[in-house]
């Protein structure tokens, strides 16, 4: 334990920390300009490169925007201005990110739309950059809520600035952004709905996360500010409540996700099954609900399908819809020898 509060009390904020604290996240004054410039540019680059990363289901692009993006930044100082009570700070620092929000939405789906109409098309299922953005489950909001206290340590303190990109990557804010402007302009409103699900639960984790790791360590007490009325607590208790919602449709999505992968591995298990002792083989599987796609190749008649059935239904305890593509194969084998002579033979 006391390994613990040593630990705390030496990364508490003190009041000589406060102003250079503030410069790295509260961008007034002469400053402003500037930063709005730097931020746009960074953030339209950002965009660009996640988009077209995501459409070329590139992972080494996507995370190369993920380091250049500067959304957190404004996020962190909305969560740093709220646990000083500086209302004002915080609704600026909100404006630029709902602005940088909407930006991001809007070039993703004009880079989309550009894309579709000169007849680049993907397959939303098959993408592995926008399946894993479109369906957040309830461990990404505790990947989230933990990137998010990461991030507000690693800004407190000068000499761990270096983490902030490991912070940036592990908690995606422009990827989820850029996949609903390109879902938008496909019309997949599903992967669209799915992925601004995903920003909203990074954004409120920074908040609230962060705004705990600030709070926790002393930063309303340092910068001496005296907080008035039930502002803060009003609008921290807002955001809780907030990520309290957001879980909700992340555990409904996390657990459907299981019973899917459980119903997947049961109707693999029976059709290899069914198919045992056989040339066949399972190339191919889809469950959605309780309809069944297989795909089986092999070079003769398969086994009985009610065998099939029956297995199938007894694991859903429902009718079940089956659809078998059977794809005739024959294995040819040749040895050298004969390779050899149908070469000379021509």
């Amino acid at each position: 334990m006391s390994i613990f509060s040593d630990i705390i009390r030496e990364n508490v904020f003190r009041p000589a920390d406060v102003p250079g604290f503030e410069g790295r996240l509260f961008f007034e004054g002469a400053a402003r300009r500037q930063y709005l410039e730097r931020f746009t540019v960074l953030l339209l680059l950002a965009t660009i490169i996640a988009s077209y990363g995501i459409i070329g289901d590139s992972t080494a692009t996507v995370i190369g925007a993920m380091i250049i993006a500067p959304l957190m930044t404004p996020i962190m100082a909305t969560a740093a201005a709220l646990v000083m009570g500086q209302m004002r700070r915080a609704i600026r620092a909100s404006i630029i990110v709902a602005s940088g929000v909407a930006g991001v939405i809007f070039v993703g789906w004009l880079i989309g739309t550009v894309q579709f109409s000169v007849g680049t098309f993907f397959d939303f299922e098959s993408n592995s950059q926008i399946t894993a953005r479109i369906a957040p489950r309830l461990i990404d909001l505790l990947a989230a809520l933990a990137s998010g206290a990461a991030g507000a340590f690693a800004m407190s303190r000068d000499d761990i600035a270096d983490s902030l990109p490991g912070v940036a990557i592990s908690i995606s804010l422009v990827p989820p952004l850029c996949v609903v402007g390109i879902s938008l302009s496909a019309g997949e409103w599903d992967a669209a709905m799915g992925a601004l699900l995903l920003f909203l639960t990074n954004y409120l984790s920074i908040l609230l996360a962060g705004g705990g790791v600030l709070a926790f360590l002393g930063l309303s007490r340092a910068a001496t500010v005296e907080i008035q009325g039930p502002a803060r607590r009003n609008a921290f208790m807002a955001i809780a409540i907030g990520t309290l919602l957001v879980a909700i449709p992340l555990a409904a999505t996390g657990y459907k996700v299981a019973q899917d992968s459980l119903a997947q591995l049961q109707v693999k298990n029976v059709t290899q099954n069914w198919i045992g002792g056989t040339e066949f083989n399972l190339r191919g599987l889809q469950v959605n609900g309780s309809n069944v796609e297989l795909l089986i190749t092999g070079p003769e008649e398969p086994p009985d399908f009610s065998d099939l059935i029956k297995n199938l239904e007894g694991f859903f305890d429902q009718p079940v819809e089956i659809n078998v593509e059977l794809v005739r194969s024959e294995e040819l084998h040749y040895t050298e020898t004969e390779t050899k002579a149908a070469a000379l033979s021509k």
